[in-house]
């Protein structure tokens, strides 16, 4: 909402994707991340790299870059952005079994990629349970967030990290 209007409804209350074309040209950068509970069995063989399937983190990483690229097919109001950069980060963390994905998108243009951030995050998580499932259907995805973005009209913003101020 800007002004007290919303922004992305013509003066009919229908849909609209917004006009950008006056906006300035900056550089943005989004980050988001997401997690997927796993059984230690998955775990283990995620380690092990040893799924029948091949490399789930591979095809994760690729996936979520992918799933960046095509954010505005997927999200109906979304912009077409020309990307320049997108990186997707996996770890295995102990406890609790998980995949911890962070995912990194930038572009120099007249919209923000917090979407196109979320979106490859989303999708990296989906891909692991893909090819994870055969091993654990019980594998939850959960914590997909924004965690900072950077650029534009309203500046530069972060997540707040538990217990700070």
């Amino acid at each position: 909402m800007r002004n007290g209007k919303l922004t992305h409804v013509n003066r009919k209350g229908e849909a609209r994707m917004v006009d950008i074309t006056e906006k300035e040209v900056t550089d943005r950068i989004a980050r988001a991340t997401g997690r997927v509970l796993i059984s230690s069995e998955l775990l283990k063989q995620l380690k092990a790299d040893s799924l029948a399937k091949g490399d789930a983190l591979a095809v994760a990483r690729i996936a979520g870059i992918q799933a960046a690229k095509r954010t505005a097919e997927l999200i109906p109001l979304c912009h077409q952005l020309p990307l320049s950069e997108v990186e997707i980060d996996i770890s295995l963390k102990e406890k609790p079994a998980s995949v911890v994905i962070e995912t990194f998108v930038r572009t120099a243009y007249r919209t923000g990629v917090e979407m196109e951030a979320l979106t490859a995050a989303s999708v990296a998580a989906l891909a692991i349970y893909d090819m994870g499932k055969s091993i654990d259907r019980g594998m939850v995805i959960e914590n997909i967030r924004l965690i900072e973005k950077k650029g534009g009209r309203s500046g530069h913003w972060k997540i707040r990290k538990a217990g700070s101020k």
